[in-house]
């Protein structure tokens, strides 16, 4: 029919009924295919009665038709968790979980509250209220007891980037879309409420083969561009020994290979960030460490802070990274790259500039100069490694640590906890390909043991390493079951050192004692003969080299657990400097009135 015409009867046919449409035309099932098509093909659920119909719809779609998996959890937030570990893996892909409503959503919001915080597109889908109920002054089970269905809305509105409450099918359709194209654009989490009747339901905008996704892509303004790339590249060639370091949000401005095409381009020596680790690759040949003001690698906040020109990509500056607030940087030295805009000293400042955008055409206009890597050159010193302990001598964190060193490989990724896992995971050199993930801005502690779950999920070609803390472990231990039920082979080592370490260092106290829990006999518990799994409490040298063999060799295929016991003072001398620092920035008096 022409625009304008008269109908004919035949363009005036009433649309398909429900019944006439294809049985995989339903909102649940359009779902699954777009979450499939986005990367998210396994989501994290917990059943509740408000979900049910939307997981049989989710579960429908298989993989092999493109769609989804389910991979059930214990609680919501581990759910999240995994959802959050998940999109890591993914390399800023798409990480998904399916709950019920409010005690559910509520109970995930802590995870998704961390995947914001760290930039991660997590899609956390709720099985909402009937459609009829809204508006109709009911009181319903799982609120808080009043006709209001926005509490749970209300909460998620804080920690994510986009809202869709999908109570009626004509508009279902573009509120999904604009959800996950949102969380994609955006790269943070979005809200997803689907009624709980209506996920059966075909209609004719769920297509089988619905328009694929097309985001148009962000672009630079080429005029600013040239004027910062033009400003940048005078700054830095005017300098004596400028020097590059990396932040995180380098990941979400996905600009990690313009940076390392600008370090090769200048020959400045490269750092990275702490919470950038794994960003910015530990082979390159001018790599220094970690810099992380007093608690940097040996020799590396030496060349940093002694520079006359630092340009720092994605950096994010708070209270944990920058020590207590106590870098000894200099604003007027500094060029800050951040995903989308660029400020060179005290200014001038440069918007809807992409980082990867002007990383690149910056590597075209430096002269090369390599002064600041020939002194690091000059004053470094390669680190020893630990003695060996003596028979039957308590293992030592540092003895751990240089075996640890040895097991890492291209086909391995770390996970460490909050904690003092940070610090002591800080000093591993990753080979290429190695991956490398944890939570500085959020640091919720028990986020590793989700994260381990969603990450392996996503990374069948990669064997995860986790350290975890006990405290920390008990916050999410039972996601352990989840991984054995799903047959993954990771290596949990789970350090026993009788509390919370890094909270005794800011502030020490009888509440950071916990009590001790025989941890290999939980995770035996939870195996319960089903699936493979290898255990191992270990106290000394002799005894970890026998886990690790056991693990490494006729256990490759089993998850592993191995305990590790240490003394609750073995604590590495960054931590004790970081706590300390951080601990006088918590304790400032306030300011006068």
């Amino acid at each position: 029919m022409d625009i304008g015409s008269i109908p004919s009867p035949a363009d005036a046919a009433a649309p398909p009924s429900a019944a006439a449409l294809p049985r995989e035309a339903t909102l649940g099932r359009h779902l699954a295919r777009r979450l499939a098509e986005v990367g998210a093909r396994e989501v994290f659920t917990v059943p509740g009665d408000f979900n049910l119909t939307l997981l049989d719809e989710l579960e429908a779609e298989q993989p092999s038709g493109g769609g989804v998996r389910l991979v059930g959890c214990c609680n919501e937030l581990n759910a999240a968790y995994a959802a959050d570990g998940y999109a890591r893996a993914r390399d800023g892909g798409v990480g998904a979980c399916a709950v019920t409503f409010t005690v559910g959503g509520l109970s995930a919001i802590n995870a998704v509250a961390g995947a914001f915080s760290e930039n991660l597109p997590v899609i956390c889908i709720v099985g909402g209220p009937n459609s009829n109920d809204y508006g109709s002054n009911r009181i319903l089970h799982h609120t808080i007891g009043i006709p209001d269905f926005t509490q749970e809305l209300r909460c998620f509105q804080n920690v994510t980037c986009y809202q869709a409450v999908v109570n009626n099918l004509e508009d279902a359709h573009e509120q999904i879309d604009t959800a996950i194209s949102t969380a994609l654009k955006e790269s943070k989490p979005v809200y997803i409420s689907i009624s709980c009747n209506l996920p059966s339901i075909p209609h004719p905008t769920f297509s089988r083969h619905p328009v694929p996704f097309f985001l148009s892509p962000k672009l630079s303004n080429q005029m600013t561009l040239e004027a910062a790339v033009e400003t940048a590249a005078a700054f830095l060639n005017k300098s004596v020994k400028p020097v590059l370091v990396g932040g995180p949000k380098m990941r979400v401005a996905k600009a990690c290979e313009a940076f390392v095409e600008l370090a090769d381009a200048c020959g400045y020596p490269v750092a990275a960030m702490p919470s950038a680790k794994g960003l910015v690759p530990e082979h390159h040949s001018r790599f220094i460490g970690t810099y992380w003001g007093a608690v940097s690698s040996p020799f590396c906040a030496e060349i940093v802070e002694s520079a006359d020109a630092y340009l720092f990509a994605g950096p994010i500056f708070n209270d944990y990274s920058s020590v207590g607030y106590s870098l000894l940087l200099k604003k007027e030295k500094a060029i800050i790259v951040q995903p989308d805009r660029v400020v060179i000293g005290n200014g001038p400042a440069f918007g809807c500039v992409l980082m990867k955008d002007f990383l690149h055409a910056l590597g075209t206009r430096l002269k090369k100069n390599t002064a600041a890597y020939d002194n690091y050159s000059r004053i470094f010193v390669p680190q020893g490694e630990p003695l060996s302990s003596a028979p039957g001598e308590p293992l030592r964190v540092n003895v751990l640590f240089k075996h640890i060193q040895k097991m890492l490989s291209g086909d391995s990724a770390v996970i460490a906890e909050t904690g003092d896992s940070w610090f002591n995971c800080q000093k591993l050199k990753l080979p290429e390909g190695c991956g490398y993930e944890f939570q500085m801005q959020y640091g919720s502690i028990g986020w590793a043991v989700g994260a381990t779950l969603g990450y392996a999920q996503a990374a069948k070609g990669k064997r995860v390493i986790s350290f975890i803390g006990d405290g920390s472990f008990q916050v999410t231990a039972q996601e352990v079951s989840t991984m054995l039920r799903w047959e993954q082979n990771n290596i949990i080592f789970l350090i026993n050192n009788g509390g919370y370490t890094i909270e005794v260092e800011i502030h020490d106290g009888p509440y950071n004692v916990i009590k001790n829990w025989n941890y290999t006999g939980v995770v035996e518990a939870f195996h319960n003969g089903e699936g493979k799994c290898y255990t191992a409490k270990v106290r000394t040298e002799e005894e970890l080299k026998k886990a690790i063999e056991a693990s490494l060799g006729p256990n490759k295929d089993s998850l592993c657990f191995i305990e590790v016991i240490v003394h609750k003072d073995d604590t590495s001398k960054e931590l004790l400097e970081w706590g300390s620092r951080v601990s006088a920035a918590n304790s400032r008096p306030p300011n006068p009135q």
